[in-house]
Formats: C-alpha cells, sequence, structure tokens
C-alpha cells in the first residue's frame, strides 16, 4: 500500500497534445495535485469510456489545481495511434491529459496494480498531495470501470482537510460540514 508514502518516482515517453514526450515525470508536478490513473490497454472496452469521462471533467480538476495523468503498458506510438482514433470509432481522439507509456511494465509494478498473468495493469488510481504523497488510492479489476466523479470528491476532500484541519464523514460532499478529529467533534457531529 502506498499511502502516505511519496508516490514512486519514474521517468517515461508519454503522449500529450498529439506529440511524445520523451522524459515525463509526475515530479514535474510538485505544487500541484496529481491525479494519476492507471488502464487495461489501449483499444479495449471500458478504458475509452474512463479516458472521456476523465477528459469530460478535465475542467473541474484543473480548478481545483489538480493534473490528471493516464497510464497503461502500450507503446507511446500505440497511445497516438488511439488519440487520432474518432470516439465514435472506439478511439480517444480529443484527450488533453498526458497518457504515460509504462511498456516496461515497471512503473505499474511499482504503483502495486499490475497484473502479472497477464502482463497489463488494474485499474489503480492515485491522488497524490503537493507534496508528492499518495493521499488515496483505489484500484478495481478489470470489469469495473471507475467513477470519476468520486475521483473529484476524493479532491475536494482532501483540500477541504487542508484548508480547515477538519475530516470528512462518509459521504462528505463539498459544502457539507467536515468534524473535528477528536472524540468531541465527533459528537458535536453525530448530535447535529
Amino acid at each position: 500500500m502506498l499511502l502516505g508514502k511519496k508516490a514512486p518516482h519514474f521517468v517515461a515517453k508519454a503522449v500529450t497534445a498529439g506529440r511524445i514526450i520523451e522524459e515525463f515525470s509526475l515530479t514535474d508536478f510538485l505544487g500541484k495535485y496529481v491525479v494519476f490513473f492507471f488502464y487495461p490497454l489501449d483499444f479495449t472496452f471500458v478504458c475509452p469510456t474512463e479516458l472521456h469521462a476523465f477528459q469530460e471533467k478535465l475542467g473541474e480538476f484543473e480548478l481545483r489545481d489538480a493534473q490528471v495523468v493516464g497510464c497503461s503498458v502500450d507503446s507511446a506510438f500505440s497511445h497516438l495511434a488511439w488519440l487520432s482514433t474518432p470516439r465514435a470509432s472506439g478511439g480517444i481522439e480529443g484527450v488533453e491529459y498526458p497518457i504515460v507509456s509504462d511498456l516496461t511494465k515497471q512503473i505499474a509494478q511499482s504503483f502495486d496494480v499490475l497484473k502479472e498473468e497477464e502482463g497489463i495493469a488494474y485499474r489503480g488510481l492515485f491522488l497524490i498531495d503537493k507534496e508528492g504523497v499518495v493521499r488515496h488510492q483505489l484500484v478495481n479489476d478489470l470489469p469495473l470501470g471507475r467513477s470519476v466523479d468520486e475521483a473529484l470528491r476524493m479532491l475536494d476532500s482532501l483540500i477541504f482537510f487542508e484548508r480547515h484541519g477538519e475530516v470528512c464523514p462518509a459521504n462528505w460532499r463539498t459544502g457539507s460540514r467536515g468534524m473535528l478529529p477528536t472524540h468531541e467533534g465527533l459528537v458535536q457531529f453525530l448530535q447535529s
């Protein structure tokens, strides 16, 4: 488990804005929140729905000073081809955030999401704070698509905690009350 630890460091190829970046690293985003997610493979079935869902909410992440980054075990050239394929044909044309190529599978392994027998990544999602520390992680099995709204909710929870020092109870949403992380804070919250 990576919670509370620095996100594993890597330097890899990534694709963004229709070009290959030779040396991409999450450390380039220190000082910003990062939502780093893995998906199994390009040109598959659940994966494009997730990549488009993150793109549709990209502005919401940017408003929160967060960078979205995707990753799979495909090559950068495969990412480029998929990004050139229209949405109506199963592609991810229009996705603007970086997509990392983990051809060696070392990144997925270091984040503990590699499904070794198939050589692909589970659907892992990691919320990394501005200092590079993993504050939330979630891993779904291959057939289970994730909720981008839940990723935003977790980011909002982290921001709320950092700003106010209050913790976020179950089902907390922006605009809801937090509570002090004390017995008295819990009692006060439950009594209201």
